[in-house]
């Protein structure tokens, strides 16, 4: 799909959380968050990271040099997990530190 779109002249970027597939099939521009899987923009309420993700899916459009650039995204899913707990706690949508173990 995305190879069909840049014949037309439009530049296009990806969005994944699949990197050996996104590898393989190397669209021309590729943004990798290393999060589980349906989850592209990390979790609910952290409007930050999914504002940095965006950003960087964005910024690939012109910062990429070669088809097939594959950006990472320096973050790991255990650290959005814990911003996003602590964002729900001050939302007042989570207890303390015994239901964010659970």
């Amino acid at each position: 799909m995305q190879r069909a779109i840049e014949r037309r002249g439009i530049p296009t970027v990806s969005i994944t959380v699949a990197r050996d597939i996104t590898e393989q099939v190397r669209p021309p521009r590729a943004v990798f968050v290393p999060f589980m899987m349906g989850h592209h923009f990390g979790v609910p309420f952290h409007r930050e990271l999914q504002r940095r993700i965006i950003l960087a899916a964005l910024d690939r459009l012109t910062a990429a040099e070669q088809t097939g650039d594959l950006y990472p995204l320096p973050i790991t899913w255990a650290q959005a997990r814990r911003e996003g707990i602590a964002i729900e706690q001050a939302m007042g949508l989570r207890g303390g530190a015994a239901e964010a173990l659970g």
